[in-house]
């Protein structure tokens, strides 16, 4: 393969992000853009000196190596069908869906036609996360808190739960994601939401959501998800094992024990950068360092969405079989992290 030529379907902030990245690369030509949005959509072509397309269709009929689905929560479903279809590569950013049976949909079709699939969980490339599962190796997890306080970002759509999924769903997937990678799986969830939508025209979201977690490997957790404040607070994770605390954020590790503690700083754009470049280098068969291929994004998303399942209901919520969730965190992943049950 020569330069590979990526289409973009989206041309929102995250597909600037990517479309900023994928130029950066020497070897990836950004062969079109399509969006439903014209004016938005010729801007972001223009940019990168890229072609625009009217429609999905009509960008899949170019000569394509793999295309980015860089769409709002509601807008997946229809694109991704039409994208496996095709038979192409297909980086899909978070969240999957605004719904689960829209993802597990998706799912299936990805696993009948076997398309290389990466999902857009950027904290997955961290370079800390090595030097978290160092620090964790013998010790096992007890307590994993996540947390994601910030404001509503400003975008129409984002405060109407049936287009968004609400916050836990678009925004504190990547949280989620974390606590499966430190505690594995989570096989029951207990959550509460307040009710009360934030000061934003046509919101229905609650403002704040609180939850409780159990872990298939027997350890525990908590989720805290907020969007009444102007600005972003908090995101990461606190990993309380066995004479250690770990802090685990997007701009870097913490940590504390018997002996003292440290800190390791990170740099957020090179994970954005990473995530492109491994999905890039697999398209290419370069190496296979995709870490969330679709059917892992989605159980991330199983769990995102019993959290919002169990806030909207007040009911426990179990996410699968312990049988089934006790096999799958006994197995290692790929950074290292991998609970025996």
């Amino acid at each position: 393969m020569g330069r590979c030529r990526v289409g973009l379907i989206g041309a929102g902030n995250v597909a600037q992000r990517h479309a900023r990245v994928l130029t950066g690369f020497a070897d990836v030509q950004l062969t079109g853009v399509t969006d439903v949005l014209p004016d938005a959509c010729r801007r972001l072509a223009d940019r990168y000196a890229a072609p625009v397309y009217p429609d999905v269709a009509a960008l899949l009929r170019t000569d394509l190596d793999a295309v980015y689905v860089c769409v709002p929560p509601f807008a997946h479903g229809s694109v991704e069908e039409a994208v496996v279809a095709a038979g192409l590569p297909m980086f899909v950013e978070k969240p999957l869906a605004a719904d689960l049976a829209t993802a597990e949909r998706i799912a299936g079709l990805v696993a009948e036609r076997g398309i290389r699939t990466a999902v857009g969980h950027h904290w997955r490339y961290l370079p800390v996360l090595d030097r978290a599962r160092d620090l964790l190796a013998d010790r096992p997890v007890r307590m994993a808190a996540g947390a994601w306080l910030d404001r509503v970002p400003p975008v129409s759509w984002w405060g109407r739960r049936e287009l968004s999924g609400g916050p836990v769903v678009e925004q504190a997937a990547h949280v989620l994601d974390l606590l499966r990678l430190v505690a594995g799986e989570a096989i029951e969830v207990s959550a509460y939401g307040d009710g009360s939508p934030p000061d934003v025209e046509g919101a229905d979201i609650d403002s704040v959501t609180t939850a409780s977690l159990r872990f298939a490997s027997g350890a525990v957790g908590t989720l805290v998800s907020g969007c009444t404040l102007g600005w972003k607070h908090r995101a990461g994770v606190e990993i309380v094992a066995d004479g250690l605390v770990l802090t685990l954020a997007e701009d870097g590790l913490g940590w504390r024990d018997g002996t003292g503690e440290g800190w390791l700083a990170a740099d957020p754009e090179a994970a954005r950068i990473a995530v492109d470049r491994a999905f890039v280098d697999a398209v290419r068969g370069i190496g296979d360092d995709v870490r969330v291929p679709y059917p892992e994004a989605l159980r991330t998303h199983r769990l995102a969405c019993a959290v919002a399942q169990s806030a909207a209901t007040g009911r426990t919520v179990r996410i699968a079989p312990v049988v089934e969730a006790l096999a799958t965190a006994t197995r290692s992943n790929r950074v290292g992290f991998g609970l025996d049950a």
